[in-house]
């Protein structure tokens, strides 16, 4: 069970009155007097989430008497710059902050048998995936270690966080491609919004296997709209177990689903100062595309973006091929040695189609035209853009333009998930 939890709309002195607790609540049952701790936040794009502030909060606490650490759950996201942690983590130093290295910075400890891939899966996946993560997290005595992050809608894990903090946002590539790719083969659609997916079903078993001794524990943060359309904290869960993670899930799907109708217009803001690659701001065509009606149009404005890939690498990829469907992108993956490398950019590849099922087109602040619709996007000026649609005075949901035409407004497209009933209820 959760060691505690609280639901209802929270202030930010409460969240940090409930994060003293759960500091205090884990010295007592994991480690009366650390001397060195592990702080384990999200990375900027869920800067949102409060878990910045969370963090600079606790840090202060533990560095009174204990050697404190953070490691920002990156993946293979890129590092944060000092300037981004400054201003996501305030005042801790900056010699605390350690960005994870993917590539070269994690090891195996083992792996998820292929014959428990291949049965989780249903046969969509049979091949192991090996468990690599952190060195620093695996190599150094912690006495305590504290995750925390934000239970939103998730199109690989069905909800994020909890274990994912490690299995992605401190795995090693070899983990992250295995898992990324699993993923896509059972289908985004089949793992937006279930509380357990298939790959979490592995990141749990992952856990128990090989993470029962970290002394850990988790802080999970859920937010919601009001009747007003302000994002806020609705619910903190802490607890040392699955269960922390199911409670704040459970109520991320009842407080962050929308059902819809099929929507022909959808206008949807990826926030300039979090998101500066198609590999983040994808998630509002994640999040929509279960609500996007036949023929209609998703138009992301992103005053931030200026790459398609967190890593070179990738953006180089998804440059070369583009997001041309699930079909298109299986067949490269079984002849192009470069998707057989990156799979977890394969993966993104398949996740950001629509399947030529509705039009996906991006105002972007720094890309050209050139450049998105050579990914097989369309293209929009952001000027003109935010002109029409100003996100100033748009309000959530519907909105009736002076010309007549009706768009619906997402503000924050990565906070939650928006579906027809039939797509959230009608699916394998």
């Amino acid at each position: 069970m959760a060691w505690f939890y609280e639901e209802g709309r929270l202030s930010r002195e409460k969240i940090l009155e409930l994060s003293l607790q759960a500091a205090q609540e884990a010295m007592n049952r994991i480690c009366r007097t650390p001397e060195k701790v592990l702080l384990l936040p999200p990375d900027i794009t869920r800067a949102h989430s409060g878990a910045g502030w969370i963090t600079e909060y606790l840090y202060h606490f533990f560095a009174d008497f204990a050697d404190v650490h953070l490691i920002p759950t990156l993946g293979q996201h890129v590092p944060h710059t000092p300037e981004q942690n400054r201003w996501m983590f305030g005042s801790v130093p900056e010699e605390k902050i350690h960005a994870h290295d993917w590539r070269d910075g994690s090891k195996i400890i083992g792996e998820i048998p292929a014959e428990f891939v291949k049965d989780i899966s249903n046969g969509k996946a049979d091949w192991a995936i090996p468990v690599s993560l952190n060195k620093l997290l695996l190599e150094e005595d912690w006495d305590l270690i504290i995750n925390i992050g934000h239970v939103v809608p998730h199109e690989v894990l069905g909800f994020a966080n909890h274990n994912k903090n490690y299995f992605i946002g401190l795995g090693g590539k070899d983990m992250i491609c295995a898992s990324h790719m699993m993923a896509a083969c059972c289908g985004i659609e089949n793992n937006l919004g279930k509380l357990i997916t298939p790959l979490r079903a592995c990141y749990n078993k992952a856990e128990d296997d090989f993470l029962g001794d970290l002394p850990d524990m988790y802080i999970q943060l859920v937010m919601a709209y009001d009747e007003n359309g302000e994002l806020g904290h609705t619910g903190v869960y802490v607890g040392d177990d699955l269960e922390a993670y199911m409670q704040a899930a459970r109520a991320s799907r009842e407080q962050n689903v929308s059902i819809v109708p099929p929507l022909k217009k959808v206008v949807a803001v990826m926030q300039g100062d979090e998101f500066y690659s198609t590999w983040v701001a994808n998630k509002a065509v994640y999040r929509t595309r279960m609500a996007m009606a036949d023929g209609g149009e998703l138009l992301i404005i992103a005053p931030g973006l200026k790459r398609f890939g967190e890593q070179p690498e990738v953006d180089e990829l998804i440059r070369k091929y583009g997001y041309v469907g699930t079909e298109k992108v299986m067949e490269m993956w079984k002849k192009e040695p470069v998707l057989q490398d990156l799979t977890h950019g394969t993966a993104h590849l398949i996740h950001g189609s629509s399947e030529e099922r509705f039009k996906i087109t991006y105002a972007p602040g720094h890309l050209t035209r050139e450049e998105v619709e050579g990914v097989n996007f369309g293209y929009a000026d952001y000027e003109e853009t935010i002109r029409r649609y100003d996100p100033t005075k748009m309000k959530t949901g519907f909105n009736v333009m002076p010309d007549g035409e009706e768009v619906y407004f997402i503000s924050t497209p990565s906070a939650g998930l928006w579906s027809t009933e039939e797509k959230l209820y009608n699916r394998v």
